[in-house]
């Protein structure tokens, strides 16, 4: 199967480039910008690079027809794109412009082209395969099996931009905060939703985190609804998808919206006062206790 990837960020590209490499023979990515911005890390991951030369004031969503024109012209089986955004944008597009269908939010992906995704909120799995000759697929970090290392030849092959027909123009900017926490890479995290009294009480989180050498994120109505901790943040059917070793659940009740975001790690635990929560039953441990004196104590012990 012959691939080729997309992604805005670095590690993203490499994973990408890996996790396609196990599905079949042929992985190609494409980048933008000029061949002194080429790492060695993704000439190593991809047989052949595709370089779009960056253009002054065109915006990512610019280069799709580039793309799209590249795709007419291969007809690569499969062509992966990381769900950011933006790239989830360029994803539909480029399917409008071929004729063909985006398989999103990809959990599984095997040689044959079949990809599972949810549906439902996360209630169900469905399998589906795009009949079009070149499939789009977006899959986030932690899908594709990137264990195995690989080492391409990385030949470095200049495209020319295509014009769109409508460019995207920039009307104003403004300075997002970033969050320095990469929960997608974090082996141990522990998540809080609403059984948290206050924002101030973050810092015992954070404290019980730093403790087993984890990361903190939370429910989409931490993040969302009370704004007490970054978008970046939140895990669910909608926000982050982990494959972390350990996952502890602090005051979450477990609904399926937020338990699709969790449940492909190693070990779940759950702590939450009512017994009745929904989240014990796909919690592998689960203490039924107020997180207020569950946490001091965990904390104790780990210190």
């Amino acid at each position: 199967m012959r691939t080729i990837v997309f992604a805005e960020q670095e590690k993203a590209y490499a994973e990408l480039c890996i996790g396609a490499g196990q599905l079949g023979s042929g992985v190609e990515a494409v980048r933008i910008g000029s061949q002194d911005q080429l790492s060695e890390e993704i000439k190593r991951r991809a047989d052949k690079v595709w370089l779009i030369p960056a253009q002054s004031g065109a915006m990512l969503e610019d280069y799709t027809e580039t793309i799209a024109d590249l795709l007419t012209k291969e007809k690569p089986d499969l062509m992966l794109i990381e769900p950011t955004k933006r790239g989830k944008l360029i994803a539909g597009r480029l399917a409008a412009l071929l004729g063909t269908s985006v398989l999103t939010d990809v959990m599984e992906l095997s040689g044959n082209g079949q990809a599972k995704h949810l549906v439902y909120g996360g209630a169900a799995v469905r399998l589906e395969k795009a009949v079009a000759p070149t499939a789009i697929a977006t899959i986030g970090t932690g899908v594709l099996d990137v264990l195995s290392s690989s080492s391409r030849q990385g030949a470095v092959v200049s495209l020319n931009f295509v014009e769109p027909s409508q460019r995207v123009k920039r009307v104003a900017q403004e300075q997002k905060p970033k969050s320095n926490v990469d929960l997608l890479s974090a082996k141990r995290v522990i998540a809080v939703g609403r059984g948290i009294a206050k924002e101030e009480d973050l810092s015992l989180i954070r404290e019980l985190a730093e403790a087993v050498g984890g990361e903190v994120g939370c429910s989409r109505p931490i993040a969302e609804g009370e704004k007490w901790m970054p978008k970046e943040a939140y895990i669910g059917v909608s926000g982050l998808m982990l494959t972390s070793e350990v996952y502890m659940a602090l005051g979450i009740s477990g609904q399926v919206q937020h338990m699709v975001g969790c449940n492909r790690s190693k070990v779940v635990i759950a702590v939450n006062q009512d017994k009745n929560s929904p989240i014990f039953k796909q919690a592998d441990y689960g203490i039924v206790a107020d997180l207020y004196k569950v946490v001091p104590a965990l904390i104790k012990h780990f210190k």
